[in-house]
């Protein structure tokens, strides 16, 4: 039986989006004839600094590292990080821990390369978006403004904190079809608090939903 390690609570209800669709996907595969046919999943829900700022230090990144720490002594198959920005330090992290971590990054440009996608509007955190997290060769990549980045990093941290959610939400649904309609064909919600707060409305490749399929491909190859 597989032992799914889950780095979370960056925030919480993104963590319990990809649990429950993580779930659900397994109850749908057909393989599941009894409670005892799931995999053992540890959740980590970790209190760690939301990484929305343009300075992530060390300090910042400890949570992190201790997070995957504990999962690794646990004897975890592999980790699911439910977070997109923390995937910039991929390799950095990889080092710390024997299970391997699933990379959201390149299952990103996958998913993308198998739907043919050319042109895409990146909505993210500021390092997401500076460091090029989502860019991709031969793809068209567009960005929001520095005073769009920072109206959205002001909607994740009220988000995570539930002070008029609805209110988030229509904001950075607004900032996407700008986007739309100059020709970006899809959104990466490159945000896990994005891909709790659109998932409808906007054309888009949710992290969240990408993730569970990585952990579905994973788990059945352990």
């Amino acid at each position: 039986m597989t032992k799914i390690g889950v780095l979370g609570g960056i925030g919480p209800e993104a963590t319990g989006e990809f649990y429950t669709k993580l779930i659900t996907k397994l109850q749908k595969s057909g393989k599941i004839k009894s409670n005892t046919d799931f995999s053992q999943i540890i959740v980590n829900s970790i209190p760690a600094p939301e990484l929305i700022y343009d300075t992530i230090s060390d300090e910042d990144l400890q949570p992190y590292i201790d997070g995957l720490k504990e999962l690794d002594s646990l004897n975890v198959d592999f980790i699911a990080m439910v977070c997109n920005t923390i995937h910039l330090y991929y390799d950095r992290l990889q080092k710390q821990v024997n299970a391997p971590i699933i990379d959201l990054r390149k299952a990103v440009h996958d998913s993308l390369k198998k739907k043919n996608v050319k042109s895409v509007f990146v909505l993210g955190t500021p390092n997401t978006i500076k460091q090029g997290l989502y860019k991709f060769e031969g793809l068209n990549t567009l960005e929001p403004t520095l005073e769009e980045q920072k109206q959205m990093i002001d909607a994740i941290f009220l988000f995570n904190k539930g002070v008029e959610k609805e209110n988030q939400k229509d904001l950075v649904k607004k900032i996407c079809e700008k986007y739309l309609c100059k020709g970006a064909e899809v959104v990466i919600l490159g945000c896990t608090e994005f891909a709790v707060m659109l998932q409808d409305g906007v054309p888009c490749v949710n992290t969240i939903d990408v993730l569970v399929e990585e952990t579905l491909i994973k788990s059945s190859s352990e």
